[in-house]
């Protein structure tokens, strides 16, 4: 028997392009990486699937990025799972935003692959 612990991540970006790029980044067999291309899908699936960590897109369809994070942050379920937002917004304000909301870590877009790869390997 395999003692090979398994690490949920949760991807949420409305672009499935950058969906495929964070997973291919992040590619490894003690993580099971899970997917969400909206904000209420993202919700759904952390609740029920309860991630490590959700890489998370500030602005999406429907609940943003920013929204999704407050929610995770304020359910005793979920305020454990580790956010980071990722996002194309870098000004002061959207940093600030993203971590009243509760996020734990911020990263913008483009993103170092390194970077992100050290993030999630900090979850391990």
């Amino acid at each position: 028997m395999s003692n090979v612990h398994t690490v949920k991540i949760l991807i949420a970006d409305d672009e499935a392009s950058l969906r495929f790029l964070i997973h291919e980044t992040i590619a490894d067999p003690a993580l099971q990486v899970l997917e969400a291309q909206d904000g209420a899908e993202a919700l759904q699936i952390a609740r029920s699937q309860h991630p490590k960590m959700v890489l998370l897109d500030v602005a999406m369809p429907g609940l943003s990025g920013v929204e999704v994070c407050q929610q995770l942050k304020a359910d005793p379920a979920t305020r454990d799972i580790q956010v980071v937002m990722v996002t194309a917004y870098s000004q002061t304000k959207d940093r600030e935003k993203a971590l009243a909301a509760g996020a734990d870590y911020f990263i913008t877009k483009p993103f170092s692959p390194t970077q992100l790869f050290e993030l999630v390997d900090k979850i391990r």
